[in-house]
């Protein structure tokens, strides 16, 4: 992709270690309270990530430097169990990994995750977790006994499922058939997982055999809902979007400067075209109910129902 930043290998990121001062971030206008990231920065370094322009706030590039920085909350864990505890937090959902995957690469070594299950566990709080990474079945024993405790559920992020247009656009996220058995095993698990396919790109996986093509999937994985986002092309995203653009797709630069204008999300008769198209491939598919945990409320080991 002349002009346009390849992925790094893993070498040539830096990584940090961090000690964080706080674990949670209130949110509003969303439809949790909470948000959680363990790390800052990205690995995936997916050419869409509406989180690049959080680079900016270290003065650092977000269109040629995403990815190349990588911090680690290292006491992450410790912090999140004191929060929970404090009387700010009163039970309310908490969103995981809205700026960064908490189960990219790092977290295979760093394993923060294990920790802030366990803490989220012993505090029976309502979380999801949003993730492009198959690495979470690593933890499905902590996210079951959570899911016994909380309202839990995971949304795994799938694109596309033809595998050279995901390696292009999400340089470093496992391929989607991976992605596809993480599901099953969530499911499997009793686990309430779904699947995002997020964002929709304009005329690059946005035509409706290709949206529907993840949606049966994904309920052929086990998945018991899907749902779709747009592409947010806020100022550092739009910047590195229309560098891919340019030097991939020349010839939808015009498209999308129409399609976008100067605002961060596509024109609302796209943005209804798209959701009818993801509407008409939900209702032809069958998705099954998925088992689900059911209440631990002494503690002990409860079956599957």
């Amino acid at each position: 992709m002349d002009g346009f930043p390849v992925a790094r290998r893993p070498g040539e990121v830096r990584v940090t270690e961090i000690a964080a001062k706080s674990a949670l971030n209130r949110v509003r206008g969303m439809g949790f309270t909470w948000s959680l990231n363990p790390f800052t920065g990205c690995a995936h370094q997916c050419v869409f990530c509406y989180a690049r322009g959080t680079h900016a706030y270290r003065e650092l590039d977000g269109v040629r430097e995403w990815g190349s920085v990588l911090g680690v909350k290292v006491n992450v864990a410790a912090v999140l169990r004191a929060e929970l505890a404090s009387r700010t937090y009163r039970g309310e959902e908490i969103a995981v990994g809205t700026a960064t995957d908490p189960y990219q690469a790092l977290e295979g070594s760093y394993r923060l995750m294990r920790g802030i299950l366990t803490a989220l566990r012993d505090a029976r709080a309502p979380f999801h977790i949003t993730t492009r990474s198959p690495l979470i079945v690593r933890d499905l024993d902590l996210l079951a006994q959570c899911a016994r405790r909380a309202d839990v559920g995971v949304a795994v992020s799938i694109a596309t499922l033809d595998e050279a247009l995901a390696r292009e656009i999400e340089p470093t996220v496992a391929p989607p058939r991976q992605r596809l058995r993480a599901v099953r095993a969530l499911a499997d698990a009793g686990i309430r997982v779904g699947v995002a396919v997020a964002p929709v790109l304009p005329d690059v996986t946005d035509d409706a055999a290709s949206l529907a093509s993840v949606v049966h999937a994904a309920a052929g994985a086990g998945a018991s809902h899907v749902w779709h986002s747009a592409l947010n092309l806020g100022a550092i995203t739009r910047d590195a979007y229309f560098a891919f653009l340019a030097a991939t797709r020349p010839e939808l630069v015009d498209r999308y400067t129409r399609l976008f204008g100067r605002g961060r999300y596509a024109e609302p008769g796209y943005a209804r075209e798209v959701a009818e198209r993801v509407h008409a491939a939900i209702l032809a598919t069958t998705f099954v109910r998925s088992r689900r945990l059911a209440p631990d409320r002494t503690g002990a080991q409860i079956a599957l129902l």
